[in-house]
């Protein structure tokens, strides 16, 4: 990218409206599936149903929504996948975490559009969201039919791959909001503020801003 981008409210732009509405399909048709998920996972939670309108419809609809779920992500991967490919000095900014968990975060290694935690958590989430996929469909008998024991193990790895997904749900929500603050407006306006994108994303900075000057 060529020039700078910094829009006319002096923020700097990070996410497009349409990567905006990808993300929250996919963020919305993930807590739909959770919820329902976990209502099939044990009975205590069975009035999670309520999400998609009863245990029927949960029945029904649990599939289809984890298909759009799916195709969203999938969309996401494609356009993300460049700027998650860890590099070297990602390695060098992790082996100062316990600086960074300590809020101490002088002289740390400069770091591009995301750092080593979040793409770690996105590797997880395509393996997770590919596993989920193939296992759902094994289960999903209006689709195929499958051998017993075949379902059974497609069933154990559907729920292992929901828990990884679940956790690393919870640690992006909870880093967003609380942990880097100024994060979540991101997602919801669509800019960071310079100071922001300077002090958590210099490499980052001076790409889209052309230096940043």
């Amino acid at each position: 990218m060529s020039g700078p981008v910094v829009m006319k409210s002096g923020d700097v732009p990070r996410y497009a409206p349409g990567e905006r509405v990808t993300h929250w399909i996919v963020a919305i048709t993930f807590v739909l599936l959770a919820l329902s998920g976990l209502a099939f996972f044990h009975p205590a939670f069975w009035s999670l149903t309520a999400v998609l309108g009863g245990g029927v419809w949960s029945r029904i609809l649990h599939p289809y929504v984890g298909v759009v779920m799916f195709v969203f992500f999938g969309l996401m991967a494609l356009k993300y996948w460049k700027d998650n490919l860890i590099q070297p000095y990602d390695r060098a900014w992790q082996k100062r975490l316990p600086d960074i968990l300590n809020n101490n975060d002088h002289g740390l290694p400069e770091i591009d559009k995301y750092n080593i935690g979040q793409k770690q958590l996105f590797l997880a989430w395509v393996v997770s969201m590919v596993l989920l996929l193939v296992s759902g469909v094994v289960m999903w008998r209006d689709v195929a039919s499958f051998p017993v024991p075949v379902i059974r193990i497609a069933s154990v790895v559907h729920a292992i791959a929901a828990v990884v997904m679940i956790l690393g749900f919870i640690v992006h929500v909870y880093s967003a909001i609380f942990w880097v603050r100024g994060s979540m407006r991101a997602m919801t306006r669509g800019t960071v503020t310079h100071g922001w994108a300077k002090h958590h994303h210099p490499l980052w900075y001076r790409r889209v801003t052309g230096g940043g000057k």
